[in-house]
């Protein structure tokens, strides 16, 4: 059995954590953490867990992580690169689902992050935990850095574009959507029922932290400089708990049968869903599961194609993968706890 432990398990992503993990036929989950909730039993906390997760919420300076096999931060930026060189040290592997190690240049994360980071000398050995780029090496780490979920839904919406090198990367477009809880559990005046329901707006515009994170992994994917990916992303906030849609748009620059490249691109992807074409994907049929739902589109056989992709921010936006990487890390089937039939409605 892997014993885990959380840091952070009482915000969204976190009970998203439990209730993964509780499942999970191969882990024992040993410790959660919690300074404000310390000694609280989970189950009181998050009823839906009543019966699957006995644990009390720990201190973290009293919780027993190093005794662990793996450790998930689901913790605000800047938390994880305080512990995790300690936590290495003794034997723990470590997923991060905060952004703390998802840049590989440190200055470019220090600005758009406005913090210095406390252990630069990781951010080489950390893995970018998108299975669907990066298998083989989590296979073989011990520190992932966990996808954000706008970049897990725009990476996997445009990598087969960018790998055959068929479109015009110097001006790529995400527009994408995003339900409340990608905001986090916490009492903001933005995300209050009265002020996002009945509303839909767009927020940082002028740059948004995920920005050079999507644009790194593409850049990757297309053996160029980050500097040679010209990419406008526009985020939105949308009056639902759940879900991320990212429409993206692509001009073409060779002809390709682009269905079919999706196709062959993802075949062997266990989480990833190519839809038929003329297909709609929507928010509710990827709702609590680790699944990524694609659609390729190109309107009026013009030269821009449309690409749609739909996730569950908190499932393959966040926990999902997290556990998806944890499978890998240990050897494990990648599918192991995993299975949950997306809910509807």
């Amino acid at each position: 059995m892997i014993k885990a432990g959380i840091v952070g398990g009482t915000g969204y992503t976190g009970v998203e954590l439990l209730r993964l993990l509780a499942q999970h036929s191969g882990v024992e989950l040993t410790a959660i953490t919690s300074r404000g909730e310390a000694g609280t039993k989970v189950a009181d906390m998050f009823p839906s867990l009543r019966g699957a997760v006995s644990l009390n919420f720990s201190d973290p300076k009293d919780a027993p992580l190093s005794d662990c096999d793996v450790v998930f931060f689901a913790t605000p930026n800047g938390i994880a690169m305080q512990q995790t060189a300690q936590l290495l040290d003794a034997g723990v592997k470590v997923i991060d689902l905060a952004a703390d190690f998802r840049i590989k240049d440190v200055a470019l994360w220090e600005r758009w992050y406005g913090m210095t980071h406390a252990s630069p000398d990781l951010i080489a050995e950390a893995v970018y935990g998108l299975p669907e780029v990066n298998r083989e090496q989590i296979r073989k780490a011990s520190l992932v850095a966990n996808p954000g979920c706008y970049p897990t839904a725009t990476q996997l919406g445009f990598l087969p574009l960018v790998e055959a090198g068929c479109i015009d990367l110097g001006h790529l477009i995400a527009d994408a959507k995003s339900g409340v809880s990608g905001a986090g559990r916490k009492a903001e005046i933005g995300i209050l029922f009265s002020e996002a329901a009945d509303n839909f707006k767009a927020y940082g515009v002028p740059g948004h932290r995920h920005l050079p994170e999507i644009r790194q992994g593409l850049a990757c994917a297309a053996g160029k400089t980050e500097q040679q990916i010209g990419l406008t992303f526009v985020p939105h906030l949308t009056p639902m708990i759940r879900g991320i849609h990212a429409t993206l748009y692509a001009r073409i620059t060779r002809e390709e049968d682009f269905q079919a490249l999706f196709e062959r691109r993802y075949a062997a992807e266990p989480f990833v869903d190519v839809l038929p074409p003329k297909s709609h994907p929507e928010t509710r049929s990827v709702r609590a599961a680790n699944t990524c739902r694609i659609a390729v589109h190109r309107p009026q056989g013009g030269d821009t194609l449309v690409i749609l992709s739909v996730i569950d921010n908190l499932v393959k936006g966040a926990a999902g993968q997290a556990v998806q990487n944890m499978n890998l890390m240990f050897g494990l089937d990648e599918c192991s706890g995993l299975s949950q039939v997306p809910v509807l409605p």
